[in-house]
């Protein structure tokens, strides 16, 4: 299994991405539509294999869902279908579209844009719980909206504050800047996130089991670990035998 110990009480899970544009897999450098950096084939074929492989959970990014503003069922449940629980985002911008994601067999909904209205995000929080994740997209210390397309006025620390006064109960962290970057984890946003006092899964960079190793040490609950496995960095079966 890929979610370890950490400590006495928690684990640490890694999240193999699938990031899917056109219906295919892909990855993108820092988030550009026409950096296409790996094309990965089939999302559902992918999805069976992470199964088989050991994955503990899945790491959906929905990017024609996330460009568009409408995401795609379809994928979700086809994804979903392959057996493991699924964290999805991508054009998830309002409770229709997030319980609608839900319905389809997300187990979690990661919302970006939409969290930064205030009273959307302590309406998310109240109806959905743990399945709500926000993603806290950070480009150059300001949080990145509507597919990483704009930048806004909003500090990653002032977001992350705003979800734990709203009851959001986990944050996705990612640094734009080093995603699909294969640069290593912006440890120092990282750590600037964790003081909020909400869990946190990093994302953007990852490289390395040693890269994972320091995310774990640095208090993130887990990881999403996109081109570091699609470029054969690592493999699942390496991340399951991190140390404790």
């Amino acid at each position: 299994m890929l979610a370890r110990e950490h400590g006495s009480s928690s684990t640490f899970t890694v999240y193999p991405a699938i990031d899917v544009l056109g219906g295919r897999v892909v990855r993108l450098e820092q988030g550009a539509r026409g950096c296409v950096t790996v094309e990965g084939g089939d999302p559902l074929v992918a999805a069976s294999r992470f199964r088989d492989d050991g994955a503990a959970w899945l790491h959906l990014v929905d990017l024609d869902g996330a460009f568009s503003g409408t995401p795609s069922l379809d994928l979700v449940a086809g994804v979903a279908a392959a057996g493991l629980p699924v964290q999805v985002g991508g054009g998830l911008r309002d409770v229709g579209a997030i319980q609608a994601a839900l319905d389809a067999g997300a187990a979690r909904a990661l919302v970006g844009t939409a969290a930064l209205d205030p009273a959307f995000l302590r309406s998310a929080a109240g109806r959905f719980g743990p399945r709500l994740v926000v993603a806290v997209d950070v480009r150059d210390g300001f949080v990145a909206i509507e597919g990483w397309t704009r930048t806004s006025s909003v500090s990653a620390a002032e977001l992350a504050a705003a979800c734990r006064e709203a009851g959001v109960q986990r944050l996705l962290v990612t640094s734009t800047r080093r995603d699909g970057t294969l640069a290593g984890p912006d440890l120092a946003l990282l750590e600037l996130v964790l003081g909020a006092g909400l869990p946190v899964v990093a994302a953007g960079g990852i490289s390395s089991l040693d890269d994972l190793r320091a995310v774990r040490e640095l208090g993130c609950e887990g990881a999403v670990a996109g081109s570091a496995i699609w470029r054969g960095r690592f493999t699942l079966a390496d991340v399951a035998s991190l140390e404790r």
